[in-house]
């Protein structure tokens, strides 16, 4: 299936910076609300349904035998047409 990139914004952030970033996204998950990306003139908003797939990953990139990038990443997902995600493992972060 095609990928169309509505958003996309990459910069270093202090961990502070970056939480409060998803601090932000978590309250308007509560609230129920649409969730609006900015940068620059560049923005989107979207609006997920009640129960969106959550999926996180770990990933390590690089050589196995040198040091490589390592990333978290935290992905919501939902149909277009309004259905909800389709993902029911059990999460738990420490």
């Amino acid at each position: 299936m095609p990928e169309e990139v509505l958003f996309k914004s990459e910069s270093d952030q202090t961990r502070e910076e970056i939480a409060a970033y998803l601090r932000s996204v978590a309250e308007n998950l509560e609230r129920g609300g649409e969730i609006t990306l900015k940068a620059g003139a560049e923005s989107v908003t979207l609006d997920p349904p009640a129960r969106p797939t959550f999926e996180v990953k770990a990933e390590r990139e690089g050589p196995t035998d040198a040091p490589g990038e390592l990333s978290i990443e935290f992905e919501l997902e939902w149909d277009e047409n309004g259905g909800d995600g389709g993902g029911d493992g059990t999460l738990e972060i420490e």
